[in-house]
């Protein structure tokens, strides 16, 4: 076993903290963003690592610094969402579980952008650190698949699990165990934050782009000049509006009409209203015949 600092933040990188733990590991510190205010007004919140690390027990701070006192072999870094500085680094070797197939997806948003470029595959990596962004040779990797209708959320929490499996498993013989990494091979691929502009659902587009924009969940559109968060749909298969004249963003019951086709609305969000089933929105609405969205 090895006695290890861990970066991390979100929930995503919760599950391989835990793992680390219930694994034997000595966890000597754990590094997390600072204290942030989570809604109007609210008081200031921990991340989701830092409160799992206080429910386990251990030492927790915001300053990146306190590594290099920590007396650790190794840090673990999980969507940490900072870049280590390479003075860091040279105070403490690391490794990253980064969740794509490197070079493919260096970044911040792996998981997006793999969705978003309708990727087949994606999968997990372990790598080592270094000072370049994702750069460093892989210690172990393992493909995952991407099924056509798989949203992110769903997507993100099954590569955690495969991440958690690799993190264990590679340290299991300690740090001095650790096998020699492979330098990474092939045209590197950037997976930029995903923008505000991306989300909003342009209807001459085809029906498969459409759908993979819903399904990083937070797209939107907008019905009589108001906000309409789409968060689920269903493809319809090519042919079903058969002859009928394709006019992008025309709202015929639950179904709009896309670039090249029909896509069913299925769940969507209101401006200022919850979640709801599209045929609550409907009743609702009440739209008329020859209405829009994205108007």
């Amino acid at each position: 076993m090895a006695r290890l600092v861990y970066l991390g933040t979100p929930e995503a990188a919760v599950a391989p903290l835990e793992a680390l733990v219930r694994a034997g590991h000595d966890i000597a510190l754990v590094v997390s963003r600072p204290d942030k205010r989570r809604g109007r007004g609210a008081a200031l919140m921990p991340s989701p690592v830092k409160e799992a690390a206080l429910v386990l027990g251990l030492p927790v701070t915001d300053r990146l610094d306190d590594v290099s006192t920590a007396g650790a072999e190794l840090g673990v870094v999980v969507a940490y969402g900072r870049l280590i500085p390479p003075a860091v680094l040279d105070r403490l070797p690391m490794v990253n579980l980064h969740f794509s197939l490197l070079p493919r997806w260096r970044g911040a948003a792996p998981v997006e952008r793999a969705v978003l470029a309708g990727d087949t595959e994606t999968g997990v990596c372990l790598m080592a650190l270094e000072e370049g962004l994702d750069t460093g040779p892989v210690y172990a990797e393992q493909r995952v698949p991407i099924d056509d209708e798989e949203d992110t959320d769903d997507l993100r929490r099954r590569l955690v699990d495969v991440g958690c499996r690799i993190l264990v498993d590679t340290l299991s013989q300690g740090v001095a165990r650790l096998p020699e990494p492979v330098p990474q091979v092939g045209e590197p691929t950037y997976a930029e934050k995903i923008r505000p502009d991306e989300l909003e659902l342009h209807w001459e587009r085809s029906t498969e782009e459409l759908s993979r924009v819903v399904r990083l969940g937070r797209a939107w559109t907008t019905f009589r000049r108001k906000r309409l968060r789409v968060l689920r749909v269903r493809v319809r298969p090519r042919g079903a509006a058969g002859d009928r004249e394709v006019v992008p963003g025309l709202l015929r019951g639950p179904v709009v009409s896309t670039g090249d086709g029909e896509l069913e609305l299925v769940e969507v969000q209101p401006e200022g209203k919850q979640p709801m089933g599209v045929d609550d929105w409907l009743r609702g609405a009440r739209p008329a015949a020859g209405e829009h969205v994205g108007t």
